[in-house]
């Protein structure tokens, strides 16, 4: 077949595209950031490597030869790509449609949750793939250990198996589509849509699952935990014990097997339950799990370290609903002295919806002694609701006394926290989607060491009257 992907610098998008490129169909893919001039990617570079052919957004990848054309809920229906599939009659395909047929074919393991799926899916996978049990992994990360180990881009891996380990979604509904052999829920916080319906989607997800894992310690996940083997931080079938965590990793045991995480925050040691408690169900044992997880090495943009300067550390992080940026700040507070954070909202849907879980969460996390600033929702085109700003999370965090900024420069609050570093700070880059956010925490890790090697530097820094900065 030859299929188009719309939008495939998405990850689900761009590993189902892999997917079938490696198993000989002709794969074509069109994306916004193409149509924006980011030509350069590393993930451009892979996909074409695979003979995968990238075109703008703007339908000039169809043609009459094209069979299918797949997209995400993020395109929308006046979308040139989809015009132009309506004029030459070209059937298309939701992603999790796609997702969901491969799933059918395997003896899948289905990750779902509002936070934590990457991590807890490549642990899994590579839990499996150490006992030799040769999975398929389709996941919204890369994994690392892939990437250095098989030369692949790392969110998709064709094993030769019928495991199969993915990410169900739940932000657009899909994740009802799956039956897998064995689902996972992780939690469950009010994320993309509100609560009841997120729990009617986990509901039927459950129902629709051979076997489930649920979170026992989730309120909101109760109902589906009915009959469902349970596992969780302080209770379950599965828990840990005896846990010892710091800013590199942690210690604890499950059912007197030690286990050991060179990842750090409690909500890792929370993860490595939940692919404990699922590999268990794979027929791996607990030996095994815990030598596959001493060597899991994490997943991009999950507490990547960047660099140290000065000993201050540049931390660049995939956080960015409520949840997630609470728990990767606690995690840098048991690693640094002090919290200096940069983020970036990825959605203005995320903020006109979570504005106050925002505040709440932030407020909760950010010390006496941390500061956060704020920049502009990412846009990388499309619907933008009227008045919605990120800003009204930054009013928020200020009424309730949070040390917190707002600029929609990016440049200048790059040179307000390099300037206001201290030794051992940690420098947190927070925000999805903008495939620009690594190249901003690198950018601050070299002006730490440029305002190390010339301190004049942060003095002009701040008022942002640098020569070299304004270049």
């Amino acid at each position: 077949m030859k299929i188009h992907f719309v939008g495939i610098g998405g990850v689900g998008m761009s590993a189902l595209a892999q997917l079938h490129a490696m198993g000989g169909d002709v794969v074509t893919g069109s994306d916004r950031l193409i149509s924006k001039g980011y030509r350069d990617l590393p993930l451009w570079d892979y996909l074409s490597r695979l003979n995968i052919s990238l075109f703008p957004q703007d339908g000039s990848g169809l043609d009459e030869h094209t069979d299918l054309v797949v997209l995400s809920s993020a395109i929308e229906a006046d979308n040139p790509e989809i015009r132009k599939a309506k004029e030459l009659d070209i059937p298309t395909m939701h992603r999790s449609e796609l997702l969901a047929k491969h799933v059918a074919e395997h003896r899948t393991v289905a990750v779902s949750g509002t936070s934590g799926k990457s991590t807890t899916t490549a642990m899994i996978y590579e839990i499996l793939a150490y006992a030799g049990k040769s999975p398929s992994v389709i996941t919204g990360a890369a994994i690392l250990s892939l990437q250095k180990e098989q030369g692949v881009f790392g969110n998709v891996y064709k094993g030769a198996s019928d495991l199969l380990v993915i990410e169900a979604d739940e932000s657009d509904g899909s994740i009802v589509k799956y039956h897998p052999y064995l689902g996972l829920c992780l939690n469950l916080r009010k994320d993309h849509k509100e609560i009841d319906v997120l729990q009617g989607f986990f509901t039927q997800f459950v129902k629709n699952c051979q076997k489930t894992i649920v979170n026992v310690e989730e309120d909101n996940l109760k109902a589906a935990a009915a009959g469902s083997k349970t596992f969780g931080l302080h209770s379950g079938d599965i828990h840990p014990q005896d846990v010892r965590a710091n800013g590199f990793g942690s210690d604890f045991t499950i059912n007197g097997q030690a286990f050991h995480l060179n990842i750090p925050g409690l909500h890792n040691v929370a993860n490595a339950t939940a692919a404990v408690a699922a590999a268990l169900e794979c027929d791996v044992d607990l030996k095994t799990c815990a030598e596959a997880l001493e060597k899991f090495s994490g997943v991009a943009r999950r507490f990547a370290s960047i660099g140290s300067s000065n000993g201050i550390e540049v931390i660049d992080d995939f956080a960015h609903n409520p949840h997630k940026l609470h728990a990767t700040i606690d995690a840098a507070h048991l690693r640094g002295k002090r919290v200096l954070a940069f983020y970036q909202p990825h959605a203005f849907t995320s903020i006109k919806m979570l504005t106050p879980e925002f505040v709440e969460n932030l407020s909760q996390c950010i010390g006496a002694n941390d500061r956060i600033w704020l920049t502009e929702v990412y846009y990388p085109g499309g619907t933008v609701p009227e008045g919605v700003t990120s800003k009204s999370v930054y009013e928020g965090l200020v009424r309730n006394g949070v040390n917190a900024a707002f600029d929609p420069c990016r440049e200048r609050i790059l040179a307000e926290m390099a300037a206001a570093a201290q030794p051992g700070d940690i420098l947190l880059v927070l925000g999805a989607r903008d495939p620009t956010l690594t190249a901003f925490a690198q950018n601050l890790l070299k002006r730490l060491t440029t305002r190390q090697n010339n301190p004049d530097c942060s003095r002009c820094l701040l008022s942002n009257c640098c020569m070299a900065f304004k270049k």
